[in-house]
């Protein structure tokens, strides 16, 4: 498999600053941040399914835009693949008639534009050869990281999260991880947010690391924009075997 980062940063200004969304192969979505406008008309078509870790904007501005998009010139509805708690906030904040026209039951209830898919931590869900296997996480709203599974190698995504053991174990507990894009939204002066945020800042990445027992190549994910450079230093300085780099808007990372 094949993962394009469209979009990874914590926030917008500037061309390369796309929020969260990475397209693996074709036709997966992982999460949906300002990065999805990136993309042709033809590619957005392409794009069969949309994976999301919670319902914070910068993960879900694009799926409404998405759906009105390609809905009419698509055979097969769009399927986006969510928490149950995650698919009630969609629901209830966004595809609700007022924020944005309910595209489920658009042009009618048997022929819709969009659905929406439960998923559970430690469920994968099998696209062809592929699997992709949501794992626990832990943010201020409801979350799950990603496993993306080509059969020959796996992927590892965290979404926003704050240290989580639970996750640390499900990550440890997978064979052949080759990458691990994690986040760290602030620097180590903003500790204090970080956790309150739910959040991770360089000392917490670097306490998660340090209990990863596989060797990925981890990319970090989620820097909050003006403060790249400041976080991506205070990560170098305390860097154990792992090794973090910084993730860019259009790397291409192969599994």
């Amino acid at each position: 498999m094949k993962l394009r980062i469209l979009g990874c940063s914590g926030g917008i200004g500037g061309r390369a600053s796309g929020t969260t969304a990475f397209l693996a192969d074709d036709d997966i979505l992982v999460d949906a941040g300002t990065g999805v406008g990136e993309l042709e008309l033809d590619e957005l078509l392409r794009i069969d399914h949309v994976f999301v870790t919670h319902a914070h904007l910068d993960h879900i501005v694009s799926i409404p835009l998405l759906v009105d998009s390609v809905g009419e010139l698509r055979d097969t509805p769009l399927t986006v693949y969510a928490t149950a708690e995650t698919i009630r906030m969609l629901r209830l904040h966004v595809f609700n008639w007022q924020i944005w026209p309910d595209f489920t039951t658009i042009p009618d209830c048997h022929r819709s534009y969009l659905r929406f898919h439960p998923v559970e931590p430690g469920h994968p869900i099998r696209l062809g050869a592929r699997m992709v296997t949501p794992l626990p996480a832990r943010h201020s709203v409801p979350t799950v990281a990603y496993c993306l599974d080509s059969g020959e190698g796996k992927l590892v995504y965290t979404g926003d999260t704050e240290y989580s053991t639970e996750l640390i174990a499900a990550i440890n507990a997978l064979d052949h991880v080759r990458h691990l894009i994690v986040e760290t939204a602030f620097p180590e002066s903003q500790h204090g947010l970080a956790l309150t945020a739910r959040h991770l800042c360089p000392s917490l990445l670097h306490a998660m690391l340090d209990e990863i027992a596989g060797a990925p190549e981890v990319h970090i994910a989620h820097l909050k924009p003006g403060q790249c450079e400041r976080i991506m230093g205070e990560i170098a300085a305390g860097a154990g075997r792992l090794h973090p780099v910084r993730l860019e808007q259009g790397m291409i990372l192969e599994f």
